[in-house]
C-alpha cells in the first residue's frame, strides 16, 4: 500500500504528478531479492501503473544493457523502482550519477524467463497463499546444495529447479548426510525441454531414490517467454506408470520426421515428455517455416497454443506481433482449424500418444545447413560429451549460424578451462569435429575456443548468444586458438570451370593508335646545341627537405660536368666506345651529369638505386647484381657511397674485392674530352633500364639512342612541354617513366625539372605539393608511394597547409606513375583531400608502362578526361569483359590508365592462342611503337622470358606488325570522347599482371582483388598480400592491433573470400605490421612473400592451417 500511495503522490508535484494510473514503471531488482520485487510489483498493481521488470546487467559492458535501452524507452518509462542495496550497486558515471541506457529499436523486447517464473512463484504465495522460500543464484554459486538442504528443512511439498541445479547438487552431494526427500509431491524442472535434461532427472534420481525421491514427483516442464507455461508433467499416485520417453533417430530429425531408433546407437536423441498441455488450453503443431501448416503426426514442428494464459502481443511491434501471437493454423485443405488466434512457443516438438508433449528443441536454436535441420543445444550436447569437464566448463560453450556463400555454416565458441595447453586444445576439437561429423552428419565451419570467463554473459551467468555471435561478425571474440573447416563443410562451391578452346572473334577487333611520324634528333646534340644557344636557362632544380633549392644545372653547366666526366672515364677508367658504367648515385644532379657524361664518353650508363646506409645487408646483393648482371666495367659514384662499397658491413654482405673499378666524380678533372662521341648509327644502344619485377625477377631492358628520342618526343607532345613549363617530379630516378622524366625530358624539350626526391618526404611530408603550389606548376608526376604518403601523412592537415598559403588550382594534370592497375581508391581519397586546396579531381591521373615499353600511356593535357568502367568481376575470371552499372552486385571500377601516347599502336591478344580479341575479351597487351625496347640485355632469375616478347606476331589478322607483349591483361574500349585531333578516343584498361594471375578453379583471378575484399573486412588490417602454395590460396594479413586479435582475423578473412570470389582459403597468416615487402613503386612483391612463407622466415603472429 505504501509502495502505491509514493507512486502517485510523492512523486513530482499535486498539480503535476509524475505517474499516473496507466503509466509503466521499471522495476530494477537484483535475483538476490525476491522480496523487495514483490511489494514493487504488488505495489504497482494496487496504484494501477504497469510493472515492467528488469534484470540489470552488473556493469555497462554486460551483455543485454543495449536491449535494456530498447525496453526503458520504446515503453515509454520514466521511473524506476529499485531497492537501496540495488541502487548503490548499479553502474555509476564519474560524477556518481546512473548512466542513461540508450538502445535501438534493432532488437526484440527484452526476454528474461527467471522474471517471468520468478512473477509466477510469487503469484502462486499470494493467491493460493503458500509459502515459498527463494533460494537466489548467488548463495547457489557458493553452496550449490541449499535447495536440498531447504526441502529438508521445511519439509518442503514443492521444488522448482533446473537441471544445472540438479546437476550442481550431484556433485557436491558427498558431503551432506541426513538427506530426506520424501516430502516432495511434485519436483518440477523448469528447463525440462532442453536436450540434456532427461539426463540430470535421470542422475539425480539414481542418486537420490534412496533417500525418499519418489520417480514420479519429477515433472518435467516446458515453457516460453510469449507463451508462458506451455505444457507440465503432472504427478501421479501410480509409480508403476512410467514417465513417457522417446529414442528418436538424429538424421530422421535434420529432415523435420520421427524416427524410433535404438538407444544403443550414439546418432539418437532420447527425450522425455513434459506432461499434458496446460489447463484450458488448445495445442497444435505447424510447420517452423511457411504458412501455419498442421503437421502430420510423424512431423516435426513449432508448438503453438490456444489459451487464456499466453502473451498477447510484443510491445510496439505490431509485425512480430502478428506472426507470432496471431497465428490461424490451417489444415492440408487449408481451412482454419479454429476461428480463435493460436500463439506460437518458439519451441520444436510433437504431440505423442495419449496428448503427451515432447519438445526436441527450441526455433532459437534451429540452424538450415544445406536444407537439413540441426538444433544447437543437441551439438551442444555432442560436444559436451567429448571428456566432458576436463576441457570446457559445461555451461560455458556457445554454438550459432552464420550465413556464408547462400548457406548457414555452423560455429562453436566454447570456454577452455585456464590450465589447457594447445596441444590439450586442439586435441580436443578435432574430437568434437569427428563426433558431429558422425552424429549429426553436419561439418563444423568453425570452432573456436576463448580463454576462460571471457563471453558475454546473460544476469543469471549463462552465455548471451546473441551478443556472442556479435562478437564473432565483428572480430571482436579475441579467440585463442581457431579451427576452421571449409574444405569440408562448404559444399555449394559453383563447379570448377572447364577452359574451352577459345572461338576466332565474330566481332571487329579493337586496335588503338596514335601515330605521329617524324625523324629522331639524338640526345648529345640536344645538350650541346642547348648549352650554345640557352646558355643560362635552368634545366634541373634539386630541392631539400625544408623546401630550398639544394643544386641546380643550366643547359652550360650540364654540358661542361658532362665534359669533365667523359674525360674522367677515358683517362682514369681507360673505357672504350660501347663499354657500360653503373651509376650509384643518390637521387640528384650527380645522376645526371653523370648521365650526361657516359653519352659523351659513348659508354651505356645504368643507374642503380644505391644501398641503404641503415640496411645493407639486404639492399647492398641487389647492387652487385645489377652491377654483374648487366656486365659494368666500371661504376661512378659519390665519395659517400665510394666509402659505404667497401665499408666492412659491406664485405659482410657480399665479396668487395671483385667490385669494378669504382669512380669517385665528386673530384673532376678541369680537362675537356678530345670529342663528344655521337653514334653513327642511332639504333645503338643508349642506356640499359634494370628492375625487380614484381615477381622478384631483374630485367634489364635495352633502350636505343632512337627510342629514347622517340619516348622524349611522345611525352613533349603529350604533355606539351616548352622551354617556358616548370613539371615537378617526385619520383625514383633509376628505372621506367621516371628514369626518362629524372633525365632526358627537359634536356629534349626545354623545360625545367623540379626535382624532389620522394626519401625527403618521409622528413617532410607536405614538401611535393609546397613545392608544386610555390612555383606554379602545371603539370607534376609521382608515385604511388608518395601519394600513399600524403594522404596518410596530411589528412589532418589540410586547414594548417591551407593557412600556409598552399594553392593547386594551378595543376593540370598530377599523375601517378605505374606499372599496374590505377588504383582508384588512392586517387579518389588523394582528390578528395586536397580538393579544399585548388585540386581539381579531373588533374590526377595514372600512367601505365612496362618492362617491353616504358611508357605506354600517359594523361596528357588536350586529352578527355579519363574514364572509369564498372565491370563484372565473375566476368573478368572467365577472360570476358562484360559492362555493368556502378554498384551492381561483383562490380568492378576499373580507371582508363590516361590517353594512349603518340606513336603507339596497341592490340589485345590471346595469350596462348597469339590471335586478336574483340572489345569483349580479355587479353594480353600488345604494343607497338618506335619507343619500344629493344630487348632484354640479360635476365636473372629466370632465363625463359624469350625474345619473342618483342618481336611478336599475331597468329592471324594483321600477321606482319612487330609487336612487344607487355605481359600485362587488359581490354580496349572505343569512347564516345573525341581527342585534340577530333578522333574518337580509345581506352586502354589495365587489369593485372599475366605473372601475378592466379589460376584457382579453372579461372583467372587478380591477387588485388582478393586483397581489396580482405582489407575491408576488420579495421586492424592494414596490409594484405595474397599467393598460392601447391594449389591452395594464402592470405597474409597485417595487423594493427594487439596480438589477442590476430584469431579474430582467421574467420573473417575466410568469409569474405568464400562470399565474394567463391574461393576457399587454405592458410591465414597474421603478420606484423610492415613485413609485406613493397618496392620503390609502392608495388607488393607478393613472390619475395611467398618465399618467406615457405622458408619460415616471416615470424607470423598466428598461421591458421584451414582444413
Amino acid at each position: 500500500m505504501k509502495v502505491a500511495y509514493n507512486i502517485l503522490h510523492k512523486l513530482g508535484s499535486k498539480q503535476e504528478p509524475m505517474v499516473r494510473p496507466g503509466d509503466r514503471v521499471a522495476l530494477v531488482f537484483p535475483n538476490n531479492d525476491p522480496a523487495a520485487f514483490m511489494v514493487a510489483f504488488y505495489g504497482c498493481l494496487l496504484a494501477e501503473v504497469v510493472p515492467v521488470p528488469i534484470e540489470v546487467p552488473l556493469t555497462r559492458k554486460d551483455a543485454g544493457s543495449q536491449q535494456i535501452g530498447f525496453l526503458l524507452g520504446s515503453c515509454g518509462v520514466t521511473v524506476a523502482l529499485t531497492s537501496d542495496a540495488c541502487h548503490k550497486g548499479l553502474p555509476k558515471s564519474p560524477t556518481g550519477e546512473i548512466p542513461q541506457f540508450k538502445g535501438s529499436m534493432k532488437k526484440p523486447p527484452y526476454k528474461e524467463l527467471p522474471i517471468i517464473q520468478a512473477i509466477l512463484c510469487n503469484s502462486l504465495s499470494v493467491m493460493n497463499m503458500m509459502h515459498v522460500i527463494s533460494i537466489p543464484y548467488s548463495l547457489m554459486k557458493v553452496n550449490p546444495l541449499s535447495w536440498i538442504q531447504k526441502v529438508c528443512q521445511y519439509k518442503a511439498k514443492v521444488s522448482c529447479v533446473k537441471s544445472r541445479d540438479m546437476h550442481w547438487a550431484l556433485v557436491a552431494h558427498r558431503d551432506q548426510r541426513d538427506v530426506n526427500l520424501s516430502s516432495l509431491r511434485m519436483l518440477i524442472v523448469a528447463d525440462g525441454s532442453n536436450p540434456w535434461s532427461i539426463s540430470s532427472c535421470d542422475a539425480f534420481l539414481n542418486v537420490f531414490q534412496s533417500k525418499g525421491l519418489r520417480p514420479e514427483v519429477i515433472c518435467p516442464c516446458a515453457s516460453s517467454p510469449e507463451a508462458l507455461t506451455v505444457a507440465i508433467r503432472k504427478p501421479t499416485d501410480d509409480s508403476n506408470q512410467p514417465p513417457g520417453r522417446g529414442v528418436l533417430s538424429m538424421q530422421g530429425l535434420s529432415y523435420g520426421v520421427i524416427r524410433v531408433d535404438s538407444e544403443e546407437k550414439l546418432s539418437v536423441l532420447t527425450v522425455q515428455d513434459v506432461g499434458t498441455v496446460m489447463p484450458g488450453g488448445l495445442m497444435c503443431v505447424v510447420k517452423p517455416d511457411g504458412v501455419p501448416q498442421i503437421c502430420r503426426t510423424d512431423e516435426i514442428g513449432e508448438l503453438c497454443v490456444c489459451s487464456i494464459a499466453t502473451g498477447t502481443s510484443y510491445y510496439g511491434l505490431s509485425g512480430m506481433t502478428k506472426n507470432t501471437f496471431e497465428v490461424f493454423p490451417m489444415c492440408s485443405s487449408g481451412a482454419p482449424v479454429s476461428e480463435y488466434p493460436f500463439a506460437r512457443t518458439g519451441l520444436l516438438g510433437f504431440i505423442g500418444p495419449g496428448g503427451l508433449v515432447f519438445i526436441a528443441g527450441k526455433m532459437d536454436g534451429l540452424m538450415v545447413v544445406s536444407g537439413r535441420r540441426h538444433n544447437a543445444d543437441d551439438i551442444v550436447a555432442t560436444a559436451l560429451a567429448v571428456e566432458p569437464m576436463k576441457f570446457v566448463y559445461r555451461g560455458r560453450i556457445a554454438v550459432f549460424s552464420i550465413s556464408v556463400l547462400h548457406d548457414e555454416r555452423v560455429v562453436i565458441v566454447a570456454e577452455q578451462r585456464p590450465d589447457s595447453t594447445e596441444e590439450d586444445s586442439f586435441q580436443w576439437m578435432s574430437r568434437v569435429l569427428q563426433a558431429i561429423d558422425s552424429i549429426h552428419q553436419v561439418g563444423v565451419y568453425c570452432l573456436a575456443l576463448v580463454p576462460a570467463n571471457t563471453l558475454p554473459k546473460t544476469p543469471l551467468g549463462g552465455i548471451h548468444l546473441s551478443e556472442t555471435k556479435q562478437l564473432f561478425l565483428e572480430g571482436s571474440l579475441h579467440p585463442c586458438n581457431v579451427l576452421m573447416c571449409p574444405h569440408t563443410c562448404v559444399t555449394n562451391l559453383p563447379k570448377p570451370r572447364q577452359k574451352q578452346p577459345v572461338p576466332l572473334p565474330l566481332r571487329s577487333v579493337t586496335v588503338a593508335s596514335s601515330d605521329h611520324s617524324r625523324p629522331y634528333t639524338l640526345h648529345t646534340p640536344q645538350l650541346t646545341g642547348k648549352a650554345h644557344t640557352t646558355p643560362d636557362h635552368t634545366l634541373y632544380t634539386l630541392l631539400s627537405s625544408r623546401g630550398t633549392i639544394a643544386s641546380s644545372l643550366t643547359c652550360l653547366q650540364l654540358h661542361k660536368r658532362a665534359e669533365k666526366i667523359a674525360a674522367m672515364l677515358g683517362e682514369r677508367g681507360h673505357l672504350q666506345d660501347g663499354d657500360h658504367v653503373a651509376l650509384v648515385y643518390p637521387p640528384g644532379i650527380d645522376l645526371i651529369a653523370a648521365f650526361y657524361g657516359c653519352l659523351y664518353a659513348g659508354c651505356v650508363p645504368i643507374t642503380v638505386r644505391p644501398p641503404h646506409p641503415q640496411n645493407i645487408a639486404t639492399t647492398l646483393p641487389t647492387v652487385k647484381m645489377i652491377v654483374e648482371v648487366s656486365r659494368s666495367a666500371c661504376i661512378m659514384t659519390s665519395q659517400v657511397i665510394c666509402k659505404l662499397l667497401r665499408s666492412k658491413e659491406a664485405s659482410a654482405a657480399v665479396d668487395v674485392r671483385t667490385w669494378p673499378p669504382v669512380l669517385d666524380t665528386d673530384d673532376l678533372p678541369k680537362k675537356r674530352p678530345p670529342q663528344v662521341y655521337k653514334p653513327s648509327d642511332p639504333d645503338t644502344l643508349a642506356y640499359l633500364d634494370f628492375s625487380v619485377s614484381t615477381t622478384g625477377m631483374l630485367a634489364g631492358v635495352k633502350m636505343s639512342h632512337t627510342a629514347t628520342s622517340a619516348f622524349c618526343r611522345s611525352i613533349k607532345l603529350q604533355c606539351e612541354l616548352y622551354p617556358s613549363r616548370e613539371v615537378a617530379i617526385c619520383l625514383d630516378p633509376y628505372c621506367g617513366l621516371g628514369f626518362v622524366l629524372w633525365c632526358l625530358c627537359s634536356v629534349y624539350s626545354g623545360h625545367q625539372s623540379i626535382l624532389i626526391p620522394p626519401s625527403e618526404l618521409e622528413i617532410n611530408p607536405a614538401l611535393w605539393l609546397l613545392a608544386v603550389s610555390q612555383y606554379k606548376v602545371r603539370d607534376t608526376f609521382c608515385s604511388y608511394s608518395v601519394m600513399e604518403l600524403c594522404t596518410k601523412g596530411l589528412g589532418l592537415q589540410t586547414e594548417s597547409l591551407k593557412s600556409r598559403g598552399l594553392d593547386l588550382s594551378r595543376v593540370r594534370t598530377c599523375v601517378v606513375v605505374a606499372e599496374e592497375r590505377p588504383r582508384i581508391s588512392l586517387t579518389q581519397s588523394f582528390s578528395k583531400l586536397f580538393k579544399d586546396l585548388g585540386l581539381h579531381p579531373r588533374a590526377v591521373s595514372t600512367s601505365f608502362g612496362c618492362r617491353v615499353n616504358l611508357a605506354i600511356c600517359l594523361q596528357g593535357t588536350s586529352g578527355p578526361d579519363p574514364t572509369t568502367v564498372f565491370v563484372d568481376m565473375r566476368a573478368l575470371r572467365h577472360d570476358r569483359v562484360r559492362l555493368v552499372e556502378r554498384g551492381s552486385p561483383h562490380s568492378l571500377p576499373l580507371m582508363e590508365s590516361g590517353k594512349i601516347l603518340p606513336g603507339v599502336r596497341i592490340i589485345i591478344a590471346n595469350p596462348e592462342t597469339k590471335g586478336p580479341l574483340g572489345d569483349s575479351h580479355l587479353g594480353e597487351i600488345w604494343v607497338h611503337s618506335a619507343h619500344n625496347s629493344s630487348g632484354y640485355f640479360t635476365i636473372y632469375g629466370e632465363e625463359s622470358l624469350q625474345s619473342d616478347h618483342f618481336n611478336s606476331h599475331l597468329s592471324f589478322g594483321d600477321t606482319q606488325t612487330i609487336w612487344a607483349r607487355t605481359g600485362y591483361l587488359g581490354f580496349l574500349r572505343r569512347t564516345d570522347l573525341t581527342d585534340a585531333s577530333g578522333e574518337r578516343h580509345d581506352a586502354l584498361y589495365v587489369v593485372g599482371a599475366l605473372d601475378e594471375a592466379m589460376e584457382l578453379r579453372g579461372m583467372r583471378y587478380h591477387p588485388i582483388d582478393i586483397e581489396t575484399s580482405v582489407i575491408r573486412t576488420h579495421k586492424s588490417i592494414t596490409e594484405c598480400a595474397v599467393f598460392t602454395w601447391t594449389n591452395l590460396l594464402v592470405v597474409v594479413v597485417e595487423l594493427d592491433g594487439s596480438e589477442q586479435e590476430a584469431l579474430d582475423l582467421v574467420p573473417l578473412v575466410t568469409n569474405v573470400v568464400l562470399e565474394e570470389h567463391y574461393l576457399i582459403v587454405g592458410v591465414v597468416v597474421v603478420v606484423d605490421i610492415g613485413v609485406i615487402p613493397i618496392n620503390s613503386r609502392g608495388e607488393k612483391q607478393r613472390m619475395h612473400l611467398r618465399d618467406g612463407f615457405l622458408a619460415d622466415q616471416l615470424d607470423p603472429i598466428y598461421v591458421a592451417y584451414n582444413m
